[in-house]
């Protein structure tokens, strides 16, 4: 049996009409994809600074709301500037001290090993064997000798970063600046009332959860940070070859990159590992059991509960939240699956609670008159 179904033109045009057009949407947004990540990474820095921007508010004599933003902003950039100060010379004075004692661990490794040299001298490998320890050496100085070079290539990805970097600090002042004024631009084009109070309700919920959630990521951070540079002592107070203030760097670096999240803690104590092993390759390995460790203790019981408390979510929706931002999104979204779910839960719960009023008000009321 066969089954004909007639559609008019009209229908098949507006068909793919809406096919094209959501086609070129896609596109669109894929072709804008670095301008949006930079709006929401200003958005979400506004929302995260618009708490300690207010509180300034209040103690300014004027209340002037720009005044307040310029002072956030000038502690940002000397809390960034101080950061920078303590990690970037001692990574380059590590790197450059590898470098250097490259060659007299090669020249030592040849000289210890005399089986080695036995055999080597044995099949008449010796012209092989030093033309390869030179070209370690001759490759090493090299890098060494290019590390100018290799920064001038960069330099051109440094200039893009930094007019990014540029581009987000300005929106991110203007929005702290102009987003209470266009807020109230958005509740005046309301009519009902309690509609309005309702929304702002919501919106003010969501805004508590993701406020929330940079205040437990930054609690989580500074834990971390403060457990890496202990560690770090101790292990300076064992090995005489690792500098005390080492520990500075290690809980700088542990709490920038652990403000992203899964990946970062991981990269900050990658890096941590790294120049611990410069010095003493044997507190490189306890560190790095101390960092797995640590690690399993934060991810599953230090993070979840924080989070947890911060955006009203379980510890098992936190989890499955960055689980599942994780894989569908990546990094990216990893980092915002914890406030997605959060605003998500707010959602609901408003939903919930408007059903059950409408409920209440549709349903009969009963009339119980006395029996006489």
């Amino acid at each position: 049996m066969k089954t004909r179904i007639d559609i008019d033109t009209k229908t098949f045009v507006r068909f793919w009409l809406v096919v094209i057009g959501f086609g070129l949407a896609i596109l669109a947004l894929y072709n804008a994809r670095v301008a949006l990540l930079i709006l929401g990474i200003s958005f979400f820095l506004a929302i995260a600074l618009n708490s300690p921007v207010s509180r300034i508010i209040k103690v300014l004599p004027g209340k002037s709301r720009v005044g307040a933003t310029a002072i956030s902003y000038v502690m940002v950039i000397v809390l960034l500037g101080l950061i920078i100060t303590l990690v970037i010379p001692p990574i380059v004075q590590q790197s450059a001290r590898f470098v250097q004692s490259v060659p007299a661990l090669v020249d030592g490794a040849t000289s210890q090993y005399k089986g080695i040299s036995n055999l080597i001298n044995q099949y008449n490998l010796q012209p092989q064997v030093d033309q390869a320890l030179n070209s370690i050496k001759e490759s090493t100085a090299s890098w060494a000798s290019n590390v100018g070079q290799s920064v001038i290539t960069g330099v051109g990805s440094f200039f893009a970063f930094v007019t990014g970097l540029i581009l987000v600090l300005v929106l991110t002042f203007l929005m702290l600046i102009e987003g209470p004024m266009w807020m109230q631009r958005l509740w005046g084009l309301y009519g009902n009332q309690r509609k309005m109070q309702t929304h702002k309700r919501v919106v003010s919920r969501m805004y508590g959860v993701v406020n929330g959630y940079v205040t437990g990521q930054l609690t989580v951070s500074s834990i971390g940070a403060l457990f890496a540079g202990l560690a770090v002592y101790i292990l300076s107070l064992i090995f005489p070859d690792i500098p005390a203030t080492l520990a500075f760097p290690a809980a700088a670096i542990t709490f920038v990159l652990s403000l992203i999240p899964m990946f970062g803690a991981t990269i900050g104590g990658v890096i941590i590992t790294i120049l611990l092993f410069f010095n003493a390759p044997l507190s490189a390995l306890i560190y790095g059991i101390y960092f797995v460790v640590y690690q399993q203790i934060e991810n599953n019981f230090i993070s979840p509960h924080i989070q947890a408390k911060k955006i009203e979510l379980s510890a098992l929706a936190v989890l499955a939240a960055v689980t599942i931002g994780l894989y569908m999104f990546g990094v990216v979204g990893g980092i915002i699956a914890i406030p997605i779910a959060g605003s998500l839960r707010v959602l609901l719960d408003e939903y919930l609670k408007h059903q059950r009023e409408e409920r209440l008000e549709s349903a009969p009321v009963k009339v119980v008159t006395a029996k006489k």
